[in-house]
């Protein structure tokens, strides 16, 4: 009887050591099955006050972001300033904002400003889907043939702009 009172914790500390080396892997990001593809398509709404964009903009030569965004986002706050940054340094901004009440994401933009080059809305979530979206915020990198070089999943803070927006950036040119 006594070598099965031992058995349980010899499989908890097992469970354990497993679940302790799967979490510490290094590899945090998601795979994306759009990188080194061309953009998906856009099933997008008007977005107040704002231009639009297509598809074939996203292919017009030149390197750009594609943000994912929603007003009700509390990282989407946080990183804006840092898309902001992006904006002044002549880096085109896309946007998408996602799942969001058009007013509420106008009262987002015109309260901590606006650095998209255009934007659209994503009302019901389909260009979402389409781009295999995880979660607001994502932001993909396009080069300019319209393929996408990079996607990142999360708020670009920190060193992210510049240990892995800026990187991609340079490698799509």
């Amino acid at each position: 009887m006594k070598p099965l009172m031992i058995l349980p914790p010899v499989v908890f500390a097992g469970l354990a050591l497993m679940f302790y080396f799967g979490m510490n892997r290094g590899d945090d990001q998601l795979a994306s099955t759009r990188e080194g593809g061309p953009v998906p398509a856009l099933t997008v709404a008007e977005f107040p006050g704002e231009p639009g964009f297509t598809v074939e903009e996203l292919a017009d030569g030149e390197v750009k972001l594609v943000n994912f965004w929603a007003s009700w986002c509390a990282p989407c706050r946080a990183e804006h300033e840092y898309l902001m940054a992006f904006a002044e340094e002549g880096i085109p901004i896309y946007g998408i904002n996602y799942k969001d009440e058009p007013a509420n994401g106008r009262k987002f933009l015109d309260d901590l400003g606006n650095p998209f080059t255009a934007v659209v809305s994503d009302e019901s979530g389909r260009t979402g889907i389409d781009w295999g979206l995880y979660g607001v915020p994502e932001t993909f990198v396009v080069d300019g043939d319209g393929v996408i070089v990079k996607r990142f999943a999360g708020p670009i803070t920190g060193a992210i702009p510049d240990t892995v927006i800026r990187p991609a950036i340079d490698a799509a040119r």
